[in-house]
């Protein structure tokens, strides 16, 4: 992976990760580095983007930390004209951002169906709103769209406001894709499956009887027997923001232990 992205320069939407281990987002921006990426770390926690650009700067790579509400276009704006400052240019877009709300359409109330939109699918809209003039203008760049499974299949989790965001955001990557490919721009997407993250137990938990029974029903769900962890997610995005993936556009690749290739789980041997 080492060279990869050598002399690039990745902003990269939702980033920070304060505790200990690994979110998608901090593997994320660590990978690009490790690449030899220049990253410039955005999360609405301005503590957890420096936790993520500490990490980044330790090991010898150059990285900044910003603070952005994904929800508000003014401050995308501000984080996007601070990395240009900063780098002087944007290579490739990382969109992280992603927030699951339990229950379907009887159980959400209106606001928070309207969140659930606001951050999955919003934050796509505004920070290439933010990013693409500039990607324009210089004929190149590559934006690279973090999804769900629950984008594509029923998982077993009551959130349809996370299901039809996450869709949405699959589309509207192939729709960039296409609009603003004779630009030199590729689009793609990462549909992670069950993905071991300091997030699920927050979020995920509550619908098991234990942790221990939500990791092993979890590790049950994948063809190949157990979750992935956030750098196989950062693996296939660094990938897809190289050369190496110059001829891959509109693309929504899962990264899921084929997961979404299987009706039913596969017997225990």
């Amino acid at each position: 992976m080492r060279g990869q992205l050598e002399g690039k320069s990745v902003i990269a939407f939702g980033a920070g990760f304060k505790a200990d281990g690994w979110s998608n987002g901090k593997a994320a921006a660590v990978a690009y580095a490790r690449a030899g990426a220049r990253v410039a770390c955005v999360d609405i926690d301005e503590e957890a983007a420096q936790a993520t650009a500490g990490v980044i700067t330790a090991e010898g790579h150059d990285a900044i930390a910003l603070r952005a509400d994904v929800t508000d276009l003014a401050s995308v704006t501000q984080a996007v004209a601070a990395t240009l400052q900063w780098a002087g240019a944007i290579d490739v877009l990382h969109n992280n951002v992603g927030v699951t709300h339990m229950g379907g359409p009887v159980d959400l109330d209106e606001r928070t169906y309207e969140l659930s939109m606001a951050l999955n699918l919003g934050s796509v809209y505004r920070t290439c709103k933010a990013v693409l003039p500039h990607m324009i203008e210089r004929r190149q760049g590559v934006i690279i769209n973090i999804s769900s499974l629950a984008s594509l299949r029923w998982t077993g989790y009551p959130y349809f406001a996370y299901s039809a965001s996450k869709a949405a955001v699959n589309q509207a990557t192939v729709a960039l894709a296409m609009q603003y490919a004779r630009q030199g721009i590729r689009a793609n997407c990462v549909v992670p499956g069950a993905i071991d993250t300091p997030l699920i137990y927050k979020q995920i938990a509550s619908q098991y009887a234990s942790v221990d029974e939500m990791i092993k029903a979890r590790n049950r769900m994948v063809p190949l027997g157990r979750m992935g962890d956030p750098w196989d997610v950062a693996h296939a995005a660094v990938f897809l923001a190289s050369d190496e993936a110059r001829f891959i556009t509109g693309v929504c690749l899962p990264v899921d232990g084929g997961q979404s290739c299987a009706m039913a789980p596969l017997a225990e041997t």
